[in-house]
């Protein structure tokens, strides 16, 4: 198969006017060669579309059998929607999940609502659009974790975002206010374990075989234990010298079992499709609290939470990616044949 690979760049320079984590999101060159090595590997010819405003002329411009997609887009709380959205439009098929699921796994306080409909536990939270909307947080057990509502990859959360009071509360708000332009997300600070669950597959309404468990890590402070660690910006880009993986943690069984649970009912009830990482914090009460789910999660080799997780569980980046593109082709096997036999069931019904 041709396979185009939709993507955004981070740029080779910081832009004037933005921090220098505006575009921490996008990807490095080297997870795009990476991609298109393993997508080779496995026999299909790789072509680079890349994202922004010239996708749609390069896609017109190299017909592909199917998109591969990593784009994150740009521009409010749906841009990760915006490729899916176009490809949808013109009927070519794609992986990851669609324009629904990233637009709302996106804003964090939808895929909260979500998740703790499905009766996943999630910690209380609130979002605030202005300073003035910081009172109602005083509702919310303290301490309070405070971050962008709509962003990904740790953006905003630098330094130490748990305030213990409401001056550190709106200082923190009123910085992420001005310097990112978007809402903010405050929620009741869950002391415990940093876990994140990798899950591949689809619902069997879907063509597949139900969502199957990749994994669960347990991202660990080097410095030792400790139950206030926060998995920030700065500790993600020098992840090599400040934390380490675990894959599986060391849970009893039982616990391991009800983080396990609680993922893929939070993949199920944000219906993410072929593949996802969903993000806990265990509480010191051994109760998995939600936190966020990335339907679209980093794929480079070296550092992506995800690959890393599937190497510590034997998985190779090349099986990886096996893994994924199969539980997509049997998605969308699965959604042609159904669009097929729909003609042959209206004119069976008379309809036409």
């Amino acid at each position: 198969m041709r396979i185009g690979i939709a993507y955004d760049l981070k740029p080779k320079a910081a832009l004037a006017g933005l921090p220098d984590d505006a575009f921490e999101e996008y990807d490095g060159e080297e997870t795009v060669t990476f991609l298109a090595a393993a997508l080779g590997s496995l026999g299909h010819q790789a072509v680079l579309l890349g994202g922004g405003r010239g996708f749609l002329e390069r896609l017109q411009g190299e017909p592909v059998d199917l998109v591969w997609n990593l784009a994150e887009g740009c521009g409010g709380r749906c841009r990760e929607a915006h490729i899916p959205a176009i490809l949808e439009f013109l009927g070519v098929p794609y992986t990851h999940s669609d324009p629904l699921t990233l637009a709302a796994t996106l804003d964090k306080a939808v895929a909260k609502r979500l998740v703790s409909q499905a009766g996943v536990a999630t910690p209380p939270f609130t979002v605030a659009h202005t300073r003035g909307d910081i009172s109602a947080a005083a509702r919310l057990p303290g301490p309070l974790f405070v971050k962008p509502l709509d962003e990904g990859s740790s953006k905003g959360i630098r330094g130490n975002p748990i305030c213990r009071n409401r001056g550190e509360l709106e200082e923190r708000v009123g910085w992420l206010l001005a310097i990112y332009g978007r809402p903010v997300l405050i929620e009741s600070f869950v002391s415990g374990r940093e876990i994140t669950v990798g899950v591949i597959g689809n619902r069997v309404s879907d063509g597949g075989q139900g969502p199957a468990l990749l994994g669960v890590m347990e991202v660990l402070p080097r410095g030792g234990c400790d139950p206030d660690f926060v998995y920030s910006l700065e500790v993600k880009r020098d992840f090599a010298n400040r934390v380490s993986y675990k894959a599986p943690p060391d849970l009893p069984h039982s616990q391991l079992l009800r983080v396990e649970e609680a993922a893929l009912a939070a993949y199920e009830a944000l219906e993410c499709r072929d593949v996802a990482r969903i993000d806990f914090r265990l509480g010191e009460d051994g109760v998995p609290y939600f936190l966020e789910a990335n339907p679209l999660p980093g794929l480079n080799p070296k550092t992506g939470d995800l690959p890393i997780l599937a190497r510590l569980m034997g998985i190779e980046h090349g099986e990886l990616i096996r893994r994924i593109l199969e539980a997509a082709l049997g998605r969308l096997e699965r959604a042609s044949t159904r669009l097929a036999a729909v003609p042959e069931a209206a004119v069976a019904a008379g309809r036409i």
